[in-house]
């Protein structure tokens, strides 16, 4: 047996678990009319194969009509339900993963206007600020209504040959009836501690008579909210304490914080440039009290920091969920002896912050997350060898070298910097962004493991490129600063790459014109910021950074509101002009014929990316295709055999911000789908 503290089994009642790492309930968003399907199964179906010991499905389904869930979400209310939780937990079991999934009750944690258009139900009126609906102060019959149907969601489950059911309260009805913040009730579930807890109790009791002894259950919650007239810590351990003595659960899954506003929720669930497992050692308190099964998740990336968390005694099963987003073969991987291959999760929280825009969950550098179904984690060998040039060693001509050498081509690479990453290169000089290179420094690793030849500060013209010989050629040689022109002064701005970059030094008083949205608007004004400057960011935009994201939003509003800076949403830069040793900014209005006027000494613009496309173009008239792309077979995953041009050299495509401005998952995913079937 492995002396490994992450390999060893462990014993939860009466189910034995092979190894000490899950995946926790989460929900990325793939449910199809409100039922965990094909796509649902697929993605956990990935993991089981990769060896984790308990998947815990779904993040919150929803128990009740009155909690409908976010979109993409699941209603366990509905007895359909069972039909597709059998099939999960029917597959995930052949590989030997356990099944569990996570129930609740929104609360004001959703509302009223999804689904079914009922008021939300919760302990106040009090609006929770990430939701914004103000919710029905539940009466008696409301939470008779709700332990039922808690109940027989549990019920389904057993139905359906899950192992177990977690019910979560951080943040959801449980909590919200736990909390003095928001529990205003008067009676028997308002006021003491023993009338916040009731609800919870009343619902373990009526799940445990329904499912017996022999099935898990579970609860998820907030040691310590960290929050005024919230949950602290003394109430915590008292109510960890209750739950472990009530004989109704099996295990605490324990966490810190609240997740009612994005500050909060980006704290209890950290994202990049925040530290590693901020609430680990809570758990290890919580576990040292109770001395019960405790889990914890909370940005646990590496496996250093859940061997320690294992070995330590500070949990008994520790959650590796973004990095198994990130990678499913982990477990694999390990045994395997192959650690140094396991593809990192390097915090960007792509998945969940496009969760809480109401999109489904993917992650930034693995776009077969998610799409487990038509385009699977595993690259398959090609039937026939060939030679790939590839143009560009950013995001998308690193995942295109690395999965054309995987399928066994000879693979070159030219790149005009002397390092490979591109614009990652210049994201990742903000500290925060730091590990963003991971991205990069992994392919690299296993571009190199396959023999993949590299000309780093190589400016491969069309003449090198066809005396090489290639049989495909894939221009990724990304964007540079696209050039929106004012009616005056261009030549008076410098652009938030010249910041990034160290090109342009900054000013004392400056003005960022953020007209993307993205993350380089928002690192030139932290950059400038930091030197003592006086920082507007100006944006034509009515909401701040759209392309950010709420929780990736959350450090940076922290850091430039310490640093007194200045948001002005709505206003257009116009024009620039000098001004004495100054410049003078023009503000326009998408909205009406107004004018604003800023007196600075260095304005800062941020238009995004155009394609730098020279070469493609130069290259054309000497492809097969003539670079056309068929997009139906891209679609389908067939390969590409359009032959406009029988006189040309080699097939011809360009990939990522080469073709277009997006952001970093859809170069590589332009990668990955093109280059798997090549």
């Amino acid at each position: 047996m492995s002396s490994d503290p992450l390999l060893q089994p462990y014993q939860l009642n009466h189910l034995r678990l092979k190894n000490r790492i899950i995946v926790t309930a989460h929900e990325p968003g793939y449910a199809e009319d409100g039922l965990p399907k094909d796509r649902y199964r697929a993605y956990h179906v990935a993991r089981a194969k990769g060896g984790v010991g308990l998947t815990m499905t779904i993040g919150s389904a929803a128990t009740g009509l009155d909690s409908p869930p976010s979109a993409g979400g699941v209603q366990a209310w509905r007895d359909e339900i069972v039909t597709w939780m059998r099939k999960i937990a029917d597959e995930c079991h052949e590989h030997g993963t356990a099944v569990m999934i996570q129930l609740t009750h929104h609360g004001r944690r959703t509302r009223w206007d999804k689904g079914d258009w009922l008021p939300t139900i919760s302990a106040s009126h009090e609006r929770e600020v990430s939701h914004r609906a103000v919710a029905k102060m539940a009466e008696d019959w409301d939470i008779r209504r709700i332990v039922q149907d808690y109940a027989d969601a549990a019920e389904r489950m057993k139905e359906a040959g899950l192992d177990g059911v977690e019910f979560i309260a951080t943040g959801h009805l449980l909590d919200q009836f736990w909390s003095r913040r928001s529990n205003h009730l008067e009676g028997p579930y308002g006021g003491s501690l023993d009338n916040r807890l009731r609800l919870t109790f009343d619902v373990l009791s009526e799940a445990r008579k329904r499912v017996g002894k022999d099935f898990l259950l579970g609860i998820r919650y907030a040691g310590d909210e960290n929050a005024a007239d919230g949950v602290d810590l003394a109430e915590g351990l008292e109510i960890s304490r209750r739950l472990r003595h009530s004989g109704l659960v099996d295990f605490l899954n324990v966490t810190r914080g609240h997740i009612d506003d994005d500050a909060g929720l980006t704290d209890m669930i950290p994202v990049q440039g925040m530290r590693n497992a901020p609430h680990l050692e809570l758990a290890g308190e919580i576990r040292a009290a109770t001395r019960f099964p405790v889990f914890h998740a909370a940005k646990i990336p590496d496996l250093a920091t859940a061997r320690y968390a294992v070995a330590e005694g500070k949990v008994d099963l520790i959650g590796m969920t973004r990095a198994h987003f990130t990678d499913p073969d982990i477990i694999r991987k390990i045994v395997a002896g192959r650690e140094d291959d396991i593809r990192p999760c390097v915090g960007a929280n792509y998945c969940l912050d496009r969760r809480f825009q109401g999109a489904d969950a993917l992650c930034i550098h693995n776009p077969s997350t998610g799409r487990e179904s038509f385009m699977p984690h595993a690259i398959q060998p090609a039937e026939a060898r060939r030679r790939v040039l590839i143009v560009g060693a950013g995001p998308a001509g690193m995942e295109a070298a690395r999965v054309a050498a995987e399928r066994g081509h000879e693979v070159i690479v030219h790149e005009a910097a002397s390092d490979p990453g591109g614009q990652i290169r210049l994201t990742a000089r903000s500290p925060r962004r730091r590990e963003m290179v991971s991205i990069i420094e992994w392919r690299m690793s296993e571009c190199l493991r396959r023999n993949v030849r590299f000309h780093f500060n190589s400016l491969a013209g069309a003449d090198t490129i066809i005396e090489a010989q290639p049989d495909v050629v894939i221009v990724a040689t990304g964007g540079l600063p696209h050039h929106v022109s004012l009616s005056a002064g261009d030549d008076l701005t410098v652009t938030a790459w010249d910041i990034l970059a160290g090109d342009a030094q900054p000013g004392r008083s400056v003005l960022v014109f953020d007209n993307a949205g993205d993350h380089a608007g928002l690192q030139a004004a932290e950059m400038i910021a930091r030197t003592g400057a006086r920082v507007e960011i100006v944006t034509p935009d009515r909401s701040f950074a759209p392309e950010v994201m709420p929780m990736s939003l959350t450090p940076y509003m922290r850091s430039l509101q310490r640093l007194d800076a200045h948001f002005t949403v709505t206003w257009r830069l116009k024009s620039v002009s000098r001004s004495g040793n100054g410049l003078l900014a023009e503000l326009g209005s998408d909205y009406g014929d107004v004018t604003r006027r800023r007196e600075v000494d260095q304005i800062v613009v941020n238009n995004g990316t155009i394609p730098l496309d020279e070469l493609y173009f130069d290259l054309k008239p000497h492809s097969s295709n003539l670079g056309e792309v068929d997009i139906a077979a891209l679609r389908n995953r067939d390969p590409q055999t359009i032959c406009t041009n029988p006189e040309g050299r080699f097939q011809l495509f360009r990939i990522g911000d080469a073709v277009s401005s997006r952001n970093t998952h859809a170069a590589i995913y332009d990668a990955l789908r093109l280059t798997r079937v090549l």
